[in-house]
């Protein structure tokens, strides 16, 4: 059935498009075939062909498989971007294993967490996370494969790739059905469910991806900057296109405006993709010069809201377009987007990609479908919505009815189908990027002897898009000082989800049973 956006599809773009049943593998597979000695990965002073990166991955997998390692094995994967993290991620492929992505800045309570759910039988990090691996217990549980040599015993990933060691299982992949990934998220409730991401999902956003950028990528030879962490959905599927586009992917471990414009000028990238955050950066870096991203061919913003004048400032400066995007971690990225020449409108993240579907219908059931102009929830369906959440059935058939993925979040559909998003995932802050869940830094405060009441929200942040503040209630008889409060939650928390901002309050605003009013203390701040 003809939507209202399909009016806006240039002709070269069909509205429906046969995603192939394909493994992620295939695509690593491809490109080493058809340009063996094209550059894959640019890290520092190393440079890895496609030819050299899939001869590491199949030693690696090969190495995994010989140890017991077979198809549906979890396997986590503890990084920040490096070509050490694109080989464990291919060759767990290979084999038909699941990766389980952990965040390299989770401290010992989160991290149990997840080992808990997932349950991986092996785990690859580098030795700084050893001795946070070492209090959760892990250890003695699963096998720990680490990415520079270490003197504490555990294996050494490149040791395990030097193996004189070829041998691999058939590789069979039931694409729609296998998973591929567990992408951790924290749902409303701050509680981290698996995202189950299967290789049909991530074939279809890699496809939908490059049929929307409408050939202004060419292969080989294009070179993508990793800003997104790959331990992230967003940095994940900016990796998996550059190996789809046999591109030279370049791994930021950490995103320091001032290391990475001598990057940027010394490999001229041709695709960006990136948080608001990196584009504030670079606009008002005082050395940023008009000619530093004229080699970009594509440029998308995503994972939070870009300020209108940040986008403006930034495309007058670079002369580049930005693509706004818009998904969830359960869409596995993106599903709506502006497309890369296509028609753009001012507040709007652009329109569904081929295969997708976009409603907004009323927020209380959930059944009712809303006219065009109308806000309510907004849900999506496509291929690339997840096949789940990891172990959790009930919370699967909330979030997935008849095959639309209910996102949390509220929007309008104007007249030609673009889509607006109004609101925000119910109480979710989104800071540099990365999603923080106020309750769960509101149980980490609780924890505190001298806190009586905490609540967490966001407020406005020119720089992060949102930053953390905390309200807090002393218990009688008690004091207590900010320094305190951030120390404390620094044990405990990534660094990103530690507050900014503390205020101490006499009391916090209740509803008439009690609740605290969390949007009221939101609503607060903006006002002042």
């Amino acid at each position: 059935m003809k939507k209202p956006w399909h009016a806006f599809y240039p002709r070269t773009i069909p509205y429906e498009v046969e995603i192939p049943l394909c493994s992620i593998y295939h695509f690593l597979e491809r490109a080493a075939q058809d340009f063996p000695h094209q550059t894959a990965v640019i890290e520092a002073d190393v440079e890895l062909t496609y030819s050299e990166l899939k001869h590491a991955v199949d030693r690696f997998a090969a190495a995994l498989y010989r140890r017991g390692c077979r198809k549906g094995d979890r396997l986590g994967i503890m990084l920040f971007n490096c070509k050490e993290y694109i080989i464990a991620y291919f060759a767990v492929q290979r084999l038909g294993g699941i990766v389980v992505q952990l965040n390299p800045m989770f401290q010992q309570r989160e991290l149990q967490i997840m080992l808990d759910d997932s349950e991986p039988s092996w785990l690859i990090c580098d030795s700084s996370q050893i001795e946070k691996l070492e209090s959760t217990g892990y250890q003695k549980k699963l096998t720990i494969i680490t990415t520079d040599d270490n003197q504490n015993g555990y294996a050494y990933f490149y040791q395990w790739i030097e193996e004189q060691n070829d041998t691999l299982p058939p590789l069979q992949i039931n694409s729609k059905e296998d998973i591929a990934v567990l992408q951790y998220t924290g749902g409303t409730t701050g509680t981290p469910k698996g995202v189950m991401i299967t290789h049909f999902n991530t074939v279809a956003s890699t496809y939908h991806t490059f049929i929307t950028d409408e050939g202004a990528l060419q292969r080989p030879g294009e070179r993508f900057l990793g800003v997104f962490p790959m331990f992230h959905g967003a940095g994940l599927m900016v990796m998996m296109s550059s190996i789809f586009h046999a591109g030279a992917y370049i791994p930021i471990r950490h995103f320091r405006i001032h290391e990475a414009l001598p990057i940027i000028r010394k490999y001229r990238p041709s695709h960006l993709s990136a948080s608001p955050t990196v584009f504030v950066a670079l606009v008002n870096h005082p050395d940023f010069r008009d000619d530093d991203l004229r080699t970009l061919k594509i440029c998308r913003s995503g994972a939070a809201p870009i300020p209108l004048e940040v986008l403006r400032a930034f495309e007058q400066k670079s002369g580049v377009r930005i693509s706004e995007v818009y998904g969830l971690t359960e869409s596995n990225a993106v599903i709506v987007r502006v497309f890369g020449k296509g028609d753009r409108k001012t507040g709007s993240v652009g329109i569904p990609v081929p295969n997708a579907d976009v409603k907004i219908v009323d927020v209380e059931t959930g059944l009712e479908e809303l006219p065009l102009g109308a806000t309510g929830e907004i849900i999506l369906k496509g291929p690339q919505i997840m096949k789940g959440y990891w172990k959790k059935p009930e919370e699967t058939a909330q979030t997935i009815r008849d095959g639309w993925l209910y996102t949390g979040d509220t929007g309008m559909l104007d007249e030609d189908g673009f889509l607006y998003v109004v609101g925000r995932k119910k109480e979710m802050i989104i800071a540099g990027g990365y999603n923080i869940y106020p309750n769960e830094i509101d149980e980490v405060l609780y924890q505190h002897p001298a806190v009586a009441e905490a609540c967490t929200f966001g407020i406005p942040d020119a720089y992060r898009g949102e930053t953390v503040k905390a309200a807090i209630v002393v218990k009688k008889d008690h004091s207590l000082t900010e320094e305190e409060i951030v120390h404390w939650c620094k044990e405990r928390l990534a660094k990103y989800k530690v507050p900014r901002l503390i205020e101490f309050r006499e009391q916090l605003p209740k509803s008439a049973v009690g609740k605290i009013l969390r949007r009221t203390l939101v609503e607060e701040n903006r006002s002042h």
